[in-house]
């Protein structure tokens, strides 16, 4: 039975990869996906649902980011429980956002203190940290289980606004430090009108309704010039604010509102994402503009192994309606396209990859994230590099092996073409021992222009081989 599994799961692997974006993330579970847009790359703060699973089982977050919306790096895992004294379960979704050059991680978990959920910040010098817990203690708690999924917004006139919540939404006005609000805890009014259905407890026997607020909120602004009848633009702008949220009960979908603010009052708007076969009864979403593109983040379980408390980080491309309402977005195995190309004759980090096969990632403050659990047959994906007019002459990675090492046959455009060069890695002393390794690449094999770029990986079966941090054309 074991081994029908592993086979029945490596051809599901293979299937994917054929043509497949999503999951973006294949070494680990990456759920609840939140993405910020920050300089020339987007960044995804995500959950982490530990493998074989069978409940929430979640203890830290991971940052991952793109220039080019293919190929993703995994910065590791910069915060977790550990980075609270006062939490000890349920690292649950999150969110990130900057202001005045500091980043804000805002974090739901269990509270030693209260005994239920809470909501905490850390804060950070850069997108991907360090981060360190900014207070010391709950940003909000009070003995409730509902305090989960914060998401975060700063307006226009410079309010940042806190929300999270399930059943219930509630509310805060951040202070400009980011770390403390001024004001009570709001409540946003849960009706019918506002989210297609009031909660649960508040709900008439027998009548059905379009759709019900569940969790997961996602809070954001639009600006756009709706088009006039004549089809045109408007010559005045509109402003909408919008609250996306997983909806329906289990199996949640994704559905949201408008509003004229924040507070309210909302109307319900629709789905954006419908139930569909997501291998995951929790959806969770993040919406982000990148280099003039519109991109909708979510999960599914279909990574294998995966499902309900196994999930990863998908995305989806889209145009808002002339209107300013969403489309209907379907989840997809393609993913989105490319809007960028990565430099060979750059060090590139192994662990920035656009799909990989068997792999996992670990991290330590001397080498930072690096590509790990490679055995005989694993390989990495990376999309859309740009050789140019130019052609390389060698090829170079950094790699570390305590026992026998192994090869690195790398290959263009598809798993099946011949090596353009294989790389011997040796035994270097230890599993972090690193040692430069290099290989000519003969003038027939040297490849110009753009291409996909596999890195296969070859040696003794059934055995570890070794790490590896980097790679190099020169």
């Amino acid at each position: 039975m074991k081994k029908k599994t592993i086979l029945a799961s490596l051809a599901l692997m293979a299937s994917l990869a054929a043509g497949a974006q999503n999951p973006i993330v294949q070494t680990w579970f990456t759920s609840d996906p939140a993405p910020m847009v920050h300089g020339d790359r987007i960044y995804v703060y995500t959950g982490h649902d530990e493998d074989r699973a069978d409940f929430f089982w979640m203890y830290e977050w991971r940052i991952y980011s793109s220039a080019d919306m293919v190929n993703w790096t995994d910065h590791g895992t910069p915060l977790g429980l550990h980075s609270f004294e006062w939490a000890d379960d349920r690292a649950w979704a999150a969110q990130t956002i900057e202001r005045n050059g500091k980043f804000y991680w805002y974090i739901c978990a269990h509270s030693k203190i209260s005994g239920g959920m809470a909501i905490g910040v850390a804060v950070g010098d850069s997108p991907t940290g360090p981060f360190r817990d900014a207070l010391g203690k709950p940003l909000f708690e009070n003995g409730s289980w509902d305090h989960i999924d914060p998401t975060v917004m700063i307006d226009d006139d410079g309010q940042a606004w806190l929300m999270w919540g399930n059943p219930q939404c509630y509310y805060l006005k951040l202070n400009e430090d980011m770390i403390s609000y001024s004001g009570e805890l709001g409540r946003l009014d849960m009706t019918e009108e506002a989210f297609g259905g009031p909660i649960m407890s508040k709900r008439e026997k027998g009548k059905q309704y379009k759709d019900s607020y569940v969790e997961g909120p996602w809070l954001t602004k639009r600006t756009f010039f709706p088009l006039t009848k004549n089809g045109k633009p408007a010559k005045k702008a509109q402003s909408l604010y919008y609250l996306l949220y997983a909806a329906g009960g289990v199996p949640e979908h994704i559905s949201y509102s408008t509003a004229p603010a924040p507070t309210g009052p909302w109307t319900y708007a629709g789905e954006i994402m419908p139930l569909e076969d997501t291998k995951s009864f929790t959806n969770h979403c993040g919406v982000a503009d990148f280099k003039g593109h519109s991109y909708f983040f979510y999960h599914t379980g279909k990574l294998p192994g995966g499902g309900g408390f196994g999930r990863s980080a998908a995305v989806e491309e889209f145009t808002y309606n002339p209107d300013g309402s969403f489309p209907t977005i379907h989840h997809t195995d393609e993913g989105v396209s490319p809007i960028g190309t990565l430099n060979p004759y750059q060090r590139q980090e192994a662990e920035t990859m656009a799909w990989s096969v068997g792999l996992k990632t670990e991290q330590n403050d001397n080498t930072g994230v690096y590509v790990s659990d490679i055995n005989n047959g694993d390989y990495i994906k990376v999309r859309e590099v740009d050789f140019g007019s130019q052609t390389p002459k060698a090829f170079r990675a950094m790699a570390a092996s305590a026992l026998q090492g192994g090869r690195v046959e790398v290959r263009l455009d598809s798993l099946g073409a011949a090596p353009i060069a294989t790389l011997n890695v040796p035994h270097t002393g230890g599993w972090e021992v690193w040692k430069e390794v290099r290989t000519d690449i003969a003038p027939a094999n040297a490849p110009s222009g753009k291409h996909d770029v596999y890195f296969t990986f070859a040696g003794n079966k059934g055995a570890k081989l070794f790490n590896f941090d980097w790679w190099k054309f020169d």
